[in-house]
């Protein structure tokens, strides 16, 4: 990614971000990234991940900085009216809203999605919510851990020894994120056709289903829920982890061919024709020799190396790598995944295109440290300013405790 200002394929958007934590963060950081210009509207005490630490930046937790890059902040209070009408003057020129309130808060402030629609029929409204502002659950409050344990994932992830076992990255947020961003790109395409913006959303519960994949599709087939694996796949063999000299490995294994270009690799030939395995149903009804026969072969050799080897061959293997490890590793530092701006350091955007570049441009933003700079955009004057700061609807740069 580069340090330089850039024309991202976002470039001209603009963006009102409401939300906090991480979903919505993690959305808008994509579009921010890509050259959107991204409005941070914190509450008086600010985005609360900025206290989720140690580590911290200058009494920032690292947790913030992570996905809060290219973006503005200024702080509004809300829930007053001075709050709320700075709201809708930004709104003037936005393509773009997402918040990720409690369903029914914008509608009790006056501004929910009817008013939205009428005063900005062009803008594409996203919401991110827990489960919706309707059913049983609609309402309430979803936490990624409590939406992996609703959905099925934690009782598909582990082993027999372990027990059911939270993933270890905040996978429904973070995915949440990402199907928020889909969506919103989405909008954006059909206002080119129809004119229109439109309200949209995706809640952790849908995604926490929606990723449960193969899981929902072998029970919808067989009737029957996941067995703790551990790093067992549940439909693939080999397709786990094994020991060597050195360091674990990962193999996965995905077809009957690339198995048998494995055992010829390994010098184990006969594998791919002997019958408990040539298939890959023989190999899941035989999982645990396999694994035996292979785990032998693989303790005689060094990981690195090893893997090294069948990579080149294109068989799918890697060495199970720490986040040190990864970060610094020689193809991490090839390919640039790494970007750094003054104090700030992240992992760049994956998405790379040939002509619309993503761009670092901003480090995090401090709590409200753009109000002045993005006020004065929108016409306010200095005076203007200075009275909404006195009188709370407007935050300046110390946070409310």
């Amino acid at each position: 990614m580069s340090s330089q200002a850039a024309a991202g394929a976002m470039t001209g958007l603009r963006v009102i971000d409401l939300t906090r934590v991480l979903g919505g963060p993690y959305c808008t950081q994509i579009f921010a990234d890509h050259g959107a210009d991204v409005i941070k509207v914190e509450p008086p005490a600010g985005d609360e991940t900025r206290d989720w630490g140690p580590p911290f930046h200058e009494d920032d937790a690292a947790y913030f900085v992570g996905i809060n890059r290219n973006k503005r902040s200024i702080g509004l209070d809300l829930a007053s009216e001075g709050g709320r009408a700075v709201l809708m003057k930004l709104l003037e020129t936005a393509d773009v809203l997402i918040e990720n309130f409690k369903p029914g808060t914008l509608d009790k402030w006056g501004i929910g999605n009817d008013v939205l629609r009428e005063r900005f029929p062009r803008l594409v409204h996203c919401r991110i919510s827990g489960f919706g502002g309707d059913g049983p659950r609609g309402g309430n409050p979803g936490y990624d851990a409590i939406i992996q344990a609703m959905t099925g994932m934690i009782a598909a992830t582990g082993s027999k020894q372990s027990g059911p076992i939270r993933i270890g990255v905040p996978v429904v947020d973070i995915t949440t994120g990402l199907y928020a961003t889909i969506g919103i790109l989405m909008a954006l395409s059909d206002r080119q056709k129809s004119g229109l913006g439109q309200f949209l959303e995706t809640t952790l519960y849908e995604t926490g289903l929606a990723v449960m994949h193969p899981h929902t599709a072998n029970y919808f087939m067989h009737g029957k829920p996941p067995s703790l694996t551990g790093n067992e796949h549940p439909n693939l063999v080999p397709y786990a982890i094994f020991p060597t000299k050195t360091d674990d490995i990962f193999i996965g294994v995905g077809n009957d061919g690339t198995f048998r270009k494995l055992a010829r690799e390994i010098g184990k030939p006969e594998l791919g024709t002997d019958p408990r395995f040539a298939r890959n149903k023989d190999r899941i009804a035989n999982r645990q020799a396999l694994r035996e026969v292979l785990a032998a072969v693989f303790s005689q050799h060094e990981a690195e190396p090893l893997c090294n080897r069948l990579l080149a061959a294109g068989l799918p293997a890697g060495p199970v790598q720490k986040i040190d490890q990864a970060l610094t590793n020689e193809h991490t530092l090839y390919r640039g995944d790494v970007i750094t701006k003054d104090w700030y350091k992240g992992v760049a955007s994956p998405i790379r295109m040939q002509r619309s570049k993503p761009s670092l441009r901003r480090t995090p933003p401090k709590f409200s440290q753009h109000t002045r700079e993005v006020l004065a955009e929108f016409g306010y004057a200095t005076g203007e300013i200075d009275a909404l700061m006195a009188s709370g609807a407007v935050c300046g740069t110390e946070r409310k405790r």
